[in-house]
């Protein structure tokens, strides 16, 4: 059986934090005014979770402008959504993203950087 390393833990931790971050707000009712407390609030939700170091959420407030509905509010979108966010297992750090990728119309994850001593 092979042993999962810290660096394994860190990846996988990574993209979990992502995927859950994605599918949870992802349709949120979100305004430009509202859109700072809607990162905070993110922000602080993921952070929560084990192994998160850092958590940076920012939403592209002139998408949301664009796509107001008569209500003062649309939903928000993966193309608004840029996150960074930093995973610490034990002595692995993973630096991860999620960011609109213009080239294929999706928003993707991403590893940025990996630090690992070797485990």
């Amino acid at each position: 059986m092979t042993d999962i390393l810290d660096r394994d833990r860190a990846l996988f931790e990574a993209g979990i934090k992502l995927g859950a971050l994605y599918h949870q707000f992802v349709g949120t009712p979100v305004s430009a005014e509202t859109a700072g407390s809607l990162e905070e609030a993110i922000s602080k939700a993921i952070g929560l979770q084990p192994y998160v170091d850092e958590v940076h959420v920012t939403i592209d407030r002139s998408l949301v402008r664009e796509r107001l509905t008569g209500f003062g509010y649309c939903e928000l979108n993966g193309d608004m959504l840029h996150v960074r966010l930093t995973v610490k297992c034990g002595s692995a750090v993973v630096e991860a993203a999620l960011e609109y990728d213009e080239d294929i119309e999706y928003p993707l994850m991403k590893i940025l950087s990996v630090k690992a001593d070797a485990d």
